[in-house]
């Protein structure tokens, strides 16, 4: 049985519910913002400013700077080098869901992981998006698509040199605007039990 599911996810996919639906089906810790609460704790830097920097990478990070200086670095590689452990810690405990923050990558020589992204098409994640966001034009929920997106795919290649979304970096990948979101809980939570 998998013991660790990580899931990224294009931005109004599902993702995050279906994280959450494949931890409650399987009685697994959910994850996925708490992780940078707990990371504000131990590294004594408060929660605004982790919250502004959470899946961003840093805007004017000089080639002069120590990458090995922990108390050098930008605000958002403390936060990251953080997150990372925090993720690891949750990792050796085990039975758990991590949705976001690069955990496939953190976790990749983990045993019993199962490494997921979820995606689909533009117009059933905006058609969700309005659901969830009712006073939000249609350009202003496309632009914020768009904008997560980006952002998601510059802190994975940034952080992890990999690509955010590429097949080779999961166990699976699933399209939610095709399965929808119960089937795709479904297969995670089967592939889980294998």
């Amino acid at each position: 049985m998998k013991k660790i599911i990580t899931i990224s996810r294009e931005f109004g996919a599902g993702g995050g519910e279906i994280g959450r639906e494949v931890a409650k089906a399987l009685n697994y810790y959910y994850y996925d913002k708490e992780i940078i609460l707990k990371a504000a704790k131990e590294s004594n830097v408060d929660v605004e400013s982790l919250l502004k920097w959470d899946e961003k990478v840093p805007m004017n990070f000089g080639f002069a700077q120590s990458l090995f200086d922990f108390y050098n670095k930008p605000l958002s590689e403390k936060l990251f080098d953080v997150q990372q452990q925090v993720i690891k810690e949750i990792g050796e405990k085990g039975n758990c869901v991590i949705v976001g923050r690069n955990a496939n990558t953190i976790l990749k020589e983990f045993d019993r992981g199962l490494h997921v992204f979820i995606h689909a098409d533009p117009y059933w994640r905006m058609e969700r998006m309005k659901l969830k966001m009712p006073d939000a034009t249609e350009a202003k929920i496309s632009e914020q698509i768009r904008a997560i997106d980006k952002i998601r795919k510059k802190y994975c290649s940034y952080y992890t040199n990999t690509e955010f979304g590429v097949a080779e970096y999961y166990d699976v990948c699933l399209n939610t605007s095709n399965l929808g979101i119960d089937t795709c809980v479904d297969l995670i939570c089967n592939l889980a039990k294998k």
